[in-house]
């Protein structure tokens, strides 16, 4: 009986591996032709493919500005708790993109620019996935700048829709109080328009109580404007209160801080009620007090309510463009050469794979049919 040496199995082996290498070179001709054969065809066949534009634009979004924020936080004490609840947007460049790509927005597009007949598509909301299908929108961490790209096969048409989404930005931020001045505006307009009313509920009181407008600034008015402006406090400390209570426990510092501030007030506004020593009509009194305290609320609001607006004024809306959208001379898509070249590798790859399997089907045919059901085996994960 012979005996095959060790290293036997391991020449063999590499046997194979040459005679497989010198079979691949002697097919080379075949899987070259073939693969750019094949590349050819694919990039011709490409031309049948409609030619797609992309159109960009870079804007500059609003930018915060916190100076006239921070005094107007000084400026009223305890109704700075109120502003406080009204801001806080940490980074709006998320806000911003996701604007950008909201239903709304991309509904009045659809609209402006006839987008269903253009897509082919009869219902709104396959226009809507066609349209954000062809929308980028990029936020730049670094430099705040915000990308808006559109593709559309008519270079003319990509690069109106990408102005258009410029002017669809502005109109948002105009509508929604997006940035912290905008809230504080919007915070304190509604706290304006209700002191206001209270205010003309209390000065038709007064008048009704038979005084005249002249004696609403007689006696007793130093006793009445203290205790306006301590029951204005008060409120605002109170609101305040609610306010961090809502973010807070009860047993954080800041909201026991807080109830011990109203405390006293409340405390020094009892005093002032229970002393009644104030001089002239107890009604005329009550009700010039309730003037003199929405007269005050009504003053502070107004002046949180103007300096929101200077800001609003300073930041919100400013939308720059800083390149504006042009008409692409090139097609971004298909790309006709990534095409050809991937193709041409990937026929190239397979004929050699095919040559493989000829090779070594000719070289043991029942053996090179097991190796073959393996193979598929293992491509479609069974073995």
């Amino acid at each position: 009986m012979t005996t095959l040496p060790p290293d036997a199995g391991l020449a063999a082996d590499t046997n194979d591996g040459m005679d497989l290498m010198l079979e691949l070179a002697r097919r080379a001709r075949f899987i070259v032709v073939g693969g750019l054969l094949a590349g050819a065809l694919a990039v011709g066949a490409s031309y049948l493919i409609k030619p797609t534009f992309t159109s960009s634009t870079l804007v500059l979004p609003p930018q915060q500005q916190q100076s006239l924020a921070a005094s107007a936080l000084s400026s009223l004490g305890a109704l700075a708790g109120l502003a406080g609840g009204a801001g806080g947007i940490k980074s709006p460049l998320d806000q911003y993109v996701a604007l950008l790509q909201s239903t709304t927005v991309a509904d009045h597009m659809i609209e402006r620019f006839k987008l269903r007949e253009v897509y082919d598509e009869k219902l709104l909301i396959d226009a809507r996935a066609v349209f954000w299908k062809r929308l980028r929108v990029a936020a730049g961490r670094r430099d705040g700048l915000i990308t808006i790209e559109v593709d559309d096969h008519d270079p003319q048409r990509a690069a109106d829709m990408a102005r258009a989404m410029v002017d669809e930005f502005r109109r948002m931020t105009t509508a929604l109080a997006i940035t912290e001045a905008q809230q504080r505006k919007l915070f304190f307009e509604g706290q304006l328009k209700a002191a206001k009313d209270k205010l003309t509920a209390a000065q038709v009181a007064l008048q009704n109580s038979g005084i005249s407008p002249g004696a609403i600034k007689a006696e007793p008015k130093a006793a009445a404007e203290g205790y306006a402006k301590l029951r204005a406090e008060a409120t605002a400390a109170e609101v305040k209160l609610r306010v961090l209570l809502g973010s807070m426990t009860s047993q954080s510092p800041e909201v026991q801080q807080q109830q011990a501030a109203l405390a006293a007030l409340k405390a020094q506004l009892a005093k002032v009620e229970s002393s009644g020593d104030v001089g002239g009509d107890a009604d005329y009194i009550g009700k010039y007090r309730e003037f003199k305290y929405n007269e005050t609320l009504f003053e502070l609001f107004a002046k949180q309510y103007e300096l929101a607006r200077v800001d609003e004024s300073r930041e919100g809306g400013l939308i720059q463009v800083v390149d504006e959208a042009q008409v692409p001379e090139k097609k971004a898509k298909p790309k006709r050469a990534y095409i050809g070249v991937g193709v041409a590798f990937g026929v190239s790859l397979l004929l050699c794979v095919v040559v493989a399997l000829r090779f070594q089907a000719r070289r043991d045919p029942e053996g090179g049919a097991a190796k073959l059901g393996r193979l598929w085996s293992a491509l479609l994960g069974r073995g």
